[in-house]
């Protein structure tokens, strides 16, 4: 009796109807572009201003700048800004393996592009998390400023990333290029039903909005 009852569970938790609407309606969308431009906006303009930069884009002292005061141990009883010493540890091993003169450009560079791509709506999710890590790493040397929003928004466009690149190059992208999981139209993969009732791109985003 008791296999017979576990065997009619449900393997899968519906999620709730606002959830639904946020992260896989395409009616969402403009909550999402508005977020999606923001948030890229705020990644192009930091990353412009570094690549602009000789200390970022040449000699890479200015990642020197700021790892070497993330790193610093003040006198007590003041605080240092890092509280996990592992963290501590590998920003100091950064600057002794000189690897700023290198990374700096990395840096810089990566942040125009997530920008980019989010503002064009171009793999949004992806970009999203490499945001939102770097919004992390920022948070983990002790520097709060706006990161901790863009984190936030980062991750919920994570999250969302059906739909967030809806009104972008995603809506011809992820149906065309699909994921792991599930073949798009160039490799052959036919689309799915999606939630709102239409053809849907790989994920289950609708190809249109009701």
């Amino acid at each position: 009796m008791a296999t017979t009852i576990a065997s009619t569970r449900p393997t899968e938790i519906q999620d709730p109807p606002l959830a639904r609407f946020l992260f896989a309606d395409t009616r969402s969308a403009l909550l999402w572009l508005a977020l999606r431009v923001f948030l890229g906006y705020q990644w192009v303009t930091a990353g412009w201003h570094k690549v602009q930069d000789p200390a970022w884009m040449v000699t890479g002292d200015g990642l020197k700048a700021f790892l070497t005061r993330a790193a610093a141990i003040p006198e007590a009883p003041a605080r240092a800004a890092i509280t996990f010493d592992w963290y501590r540890s590998f920003l100091q091993y950064l600057i002794d393996a000189q690897a700023y003169t290198w990374f700096a450009k990395v840096v810089a560079v990566g942040e125009v592009l997530i920008g980019v791509a989010l503002i064009l709506g171009l793999f949004t999710g992806i970009a999203a998390f490499f945001g939102g890590f770097m919004n992390w790493n920022f948070m983990m040397a002790g520097t709060a400023s706006t990161n901790p929003l863009l984190f936030a928004i980062a991750v919920a466009l994570i999250l969302a990333w059906k739909v967030a690149g809806y009104y972008g190059l995603d809506r011809y992208v992820l149906p065309a290029l699909g994921t792991p999981w599930q073949a798009g139209d160039v490799l052959g993969g036919s689309p799915a039903a999606g939630p709102a009732g239409g053809a849907a791109a790989p994920g289950g985003a609708p190809a249109h909005v009701r």
